[in-house]
């Protein structure tokens, strides 16, 4: 059942805006920002990422308050995630996966501006080499490429053996075009962006233009909403963080034990990527999975990471804004 939407000053009563250092650039981003708060249920997450407007952080802040205020039941003791490999080089490669201890599962990151299809296939091969031929391994273009580029890239990458390439292109009719071309290539297509930033996140799944969904709690608007698209859409799904700190990782591994499908391993191995979190306990990969539970915010921890006060008074500005949305809706 979807809680009714608390009052404003329920959510700000004890709520806190973080500003986490991350260790290397990913998405363009090297500080994350949030906004934790506590609900009758625990800690939970509103971090919609700077860009989005009221609109759309509105899911996100539905999230949130499913999370802190209601007492979702685990499925399970953890999930299995992966290693996350940003645009790096190389040479970068190993160290960044030993980070991911137990991990079998890797996503590449390709396609970024600035980088050449040989960069990609560059690291996709040194990802496969030190995985060995076992492994699972991802590419995610974020949209970024055309149907050509796309179809250029995959015939390139496709001899290390992927499990799935996400978000190739941006649009859903794209997608589409797409599988047709490389009908025969082996490689699978999944959606991400097509999912967690449509009006109509199961429009990809119609169209028959993804073989996989990629599905994030807070852009779905929270674990129940999200567990609703899952079961409508009738295709494997793993689920996947939006880069959030071990609260929100949370909320996503609670998700991922109820509603994932076997053999896949989520995305939400990304506390790594922090130099700190807001808790003593974060949610971490130990072999190849993380727990799935709540965590308690570290007020020690709030205050070494509290964002600069004009940033904190923009969430919550922000915060209000989007509140007010939802109660007109």
């Amino acid at each position: 059942m979807v809680p009714s939407l608390p009052a404003l000053t329920d959510l700000l009563a004890d709520a806190h805006v973080v500003a986490l250092p991350m260790r290397v650039r990913f998405r363009g981003i090297t500080v994350r920002e949030a906004l934790v708060l506590r609900g009758p249920a625990g800690w939970t997450e509103f971090s919609p990422f700077v860009e989005y407007d009221d609109q759309e952080s509105t899911a996100w802040l539905r999230a949130a308050i499913d999370f802190g205020w209601t007492e979702h039941e685990a499925a399970a003791d953890s999930v299995p995630v992966n290693a996350t490999v940003p645009a790096i080089t190389p040479s970068a490669v190993a160290d960044l996966l030993a980070r991911y201890p137990g991990c079998t599962t890797a996503k590449v990151k390709v396609a970024e501006p600035g980088t050449t299809v040989e960069d990609d296939v560059a690291r996709v091969a040194e990802v496969r080499r030190v995985m060995g031929p076992d492994a699972a391994v991802r590419i995610d273009a974020n949209g970024l490429w055309s149907v050509d580029e796309a179809v250029v890239a995959l015939e390139r990458l496709a001899p290390f053996d992927l499990q799935y390439a996400e978000q190739p292109c941006r649009t859903v009719p794209e997608l589409a075009a797409l599988r047709r071309r490389i009908d025969g290539l082996g490689v699978q297509i999944a959606a991400d962006e097509s999912v967690r930033r449509a009006s109509d996140p199961l429009a990809v799944a119609r169209a028959g233009a993804a073989d996989v969904l990629v599905v994030k709690a807070q852009p779905l608007g929270g674990i129940t909403a999200a567990q609703a698209v899952i079961a409508e859409a009738g295709l494997p799904c793993v689920v996947s963080s939006a880069l959030d700190t071990s609260v929100g990782l949370g909320m996503g591994a609670f998700l991922a034990a109820s509603a994932m499908s076997p053999g896949y391993a989520a995305g939400l191995g990304t506390g790594v990527m922090f130099e700190g979190d807001v808790t003593a306990a974060p949610l971490l990969p130990a072999a190849g999975r993380i727990a799935v539970r709540r965590v308690d915010v570290s007020p020690e921890l709030v205050a070494r990471f509290g964002a600069a006060p004009e940033r904190a008074a923009w969430w919550r500005g922000r915060l209000e804004r989007v509140h007010a949305l939802l109660a007109g809706a």
